[in-house]
């Protein structure tokens, strides 16, 4: 369990407000007539070692050049200007925030929480209101309409296209999975109004943050010392190669703060890239789930609790009614003080899904929800007590 927060999520763009978070890990399923249980021998090899990603160097500070990635990008970076009525009314509700082109027949990356009402309010559980218009403002000044393509409330991911009334300059987008700590970064967009400002940064984390547009978390969120702030929000973070990276989403301000104070979140843009198929292919965005939330084991947790293994998905919960509860996953039985942490104990251990081994909560939501889909078998082990448990089972998709 985490602890009480002693900072405020605050959205740096065009919504404010907090969200319900359930701030540990989520997964997906149903059973189906082929579901079985396999008890395995303690200790049996039932998934391969974790590959390991070649990172790509990032550019040395040294050789950082903000100058020449604002020139090179900024024709690629707009102003999102969303109406939730029409424009011409005088009680419309009017958002501002950023985006960026990236393809030459007009799609635009933003965020889900600038072209849609969610996240101004504490409950996540209604369908948000997305803007009756929206108008993209290019660098010269030049302003076009837009249509709404679709949105990704898991991940804050929205996508809009424009047609062929202004010249296009796409940007690249990168791969978040090499994003090394203390790489130079430089973030562009339209802060409190201020159209095509630069602020430059370092890559502070990676990390899983509480997503300000629905009740699960988002994992692999980068996190950056470079300044971005209300209006920001939609807008590239690129690498020192000028590859987008990220969509700037969010800060992390003091409690009752609003201001930034070097914490901030981009979505990393894997995530986004993941979405944008599937929103332009469909209009919407479906993820598999397993019905559990999860916490970290640990091998101090695991040494003091008695597991047999160090490393997992501690099991907290398991919703009825789904995959994880029709399996016989066990969920946590009791609340244990831990090393000043409360821990949920006596709950399965999640260590491989799908034959790709999980060692943490966010290893967990990366294979169900990044690489599996809705209505996909797949073999989930777990550790009980001394021995393992191989299931079998029909994943779902994610509910609302």
């Amino acid at each position: 369990m985490r602890p009480a927060s002693l900072v405020a999520i605050v959205v740096s763009a065009a919504c404010l407000g907090g969200v319900l978070a359930l701030g540990v890990s989520s997964g997906a399923g149903w059973l189906d007539e082929e579901t079985r249980t396999v008890v395995l021998a303690p200790g049996a090899d039932t998934a391969p070692a974790a590959m390991d990603t070649v990172a790509v160097a990032p550019v040395a500070r040294a050789a950082f050049d903000p100058a020449r990635i604002y020139a090179s990008r900024v024709a690629g970076v707009v102003t999102i200007y969303s109406f939730f009525g029409a424009s011409t009314s005088p009680g419309a509700r009017e958002a501002q925030g950023s985006g960026f082109v990236v393809s030459r027949d007009g799609v635009i990356l933003t965020n889900a929480h600038v072209v849609t009402d969610a996240g101004e309010s504490s409950s996540t559980e209604s369908a948000p209101d997305a803007a009756r218009e929206v108008y993209v403002e290019f660098h010269d000044g030049d302003r076009v309409p837009a249509k709404v393509v679709g949105y990704d409330l898991f991940d804050d991911v929205g996508v809009i296209r424009i047609g062929s009334e202004h010249p296009l300059a796409p940007v690249p987008l990168g791969d978040s999975s090499k994003v090394v700590v203390g790489q130079p970064v430089a973030a562009i967009g339209t802060p409190f109004g201020n159209e095509g400002s630069l602020t430059v940064g370092v890559v502070s984390a990676t990390r899983s943050i509480d997503s300000l547009t629905s009740r699960y978390d988002v994992v692999d969120a980068i996190q950056t010392d470079a300044p971005i702030t209300h209006g920001n929000s939609g807008g590239p973070l690129f690498d020192g190669h000028g590859r987008v990276i990220g969509i700037n989403a969010q800060i992390r301000s003091g409690q009752g703060q609003s201001g930034f104070e070097g914490v901030g979140f981009a979505i990393p843009i894997n995530a986004a890239k993941r979405s944008m198929a599937q929103l332009l292919a469909g209009g919407r965005v479906a993820y598999a789930y397993l019905g559990v939330t999860t916490e970290d084991l640990t091998p101090s947790i695991a040494k003091k609790l008695g597991y047999a293994v160090e490393r997992g998905a501690l099991v907290d919960s398991v919703q009825a009614g789904t995959a994880a509860a029709h399996a016989g996953l066990r969920a946590g039985t009791r609340d244990v003080r831990l090393n000043g942490e409360t821990v949920r104990a006596g709950g399965d251990v999640i260590v491989s899904v799908d034959g790709r081994r999980v060692r943490s909560s966010g290893d967990l939501i990366r294979i169900v929800s990044g690489r599996l889909v809705p209505g996909q078998r797949a073999r989930v082990v777990v550790v009980r007590g001394n021995g393992r448990r191989a299931v079998n089972l029909r994943l779902e998709e994610r509910p609302r």
